[in-house]
């Protein structure tokens, strides 16, 4: 059996400039599944850097709420929402609120940095 405690893992920020901690990654662990689950968090006023995935992802989001873009699309996003993210878009996350936007993300198959194009701001 294999248990991660949030709190044991540690915190960085990610290249999209989000505060994450991988929960699950079958090349941490061994594991038979071919996805990877992270906890995110954006903090208020803050947006992730544009990005794209050859992967596709799950937002579920925990607390907080936002605004998630995905390629000319946009949506407020609220506790108990998922959004789905197709392999290839560009998509970011926006603070809108005035906690943290905590979310969970889900990358099937799993998140590899060669599979990850970031937009940085100039």
């Amino acid at each position: 059996m294999i248990i991660n405690d949030i709190k044991s893992i540690p915190e960085f920020t990610a290249g999209d400039d989000t505060i994450l901690r991988v929960i699950l990654h079958p090349d941490n662990e061994p594991l038979p599944i071919g996805y990877s689950l992270a906890h995110a968090r954006v903090k208020p006023g803050k947006v992730s850097y544009p990005h794209t995935l050859k992967s596709t992802e799950v937002y579920y989001i925990l607390e907080g709420e936002g605004l998630m873009h995905i390629d000319d699309e946009f949506s407020k996003m609220t506790p108990g929402q998922a959004v789905f993210i197709p392999a290839n878009s560009s998509q970011y996350i926006e603070n809108t609120g005035a906690v943290d936007l905590v979310f969970l993300c889900i990358v099937n198959p799993a998140w590899r940095a060669e599979d990850e194009v970031i937009c940085h701001p100039i």
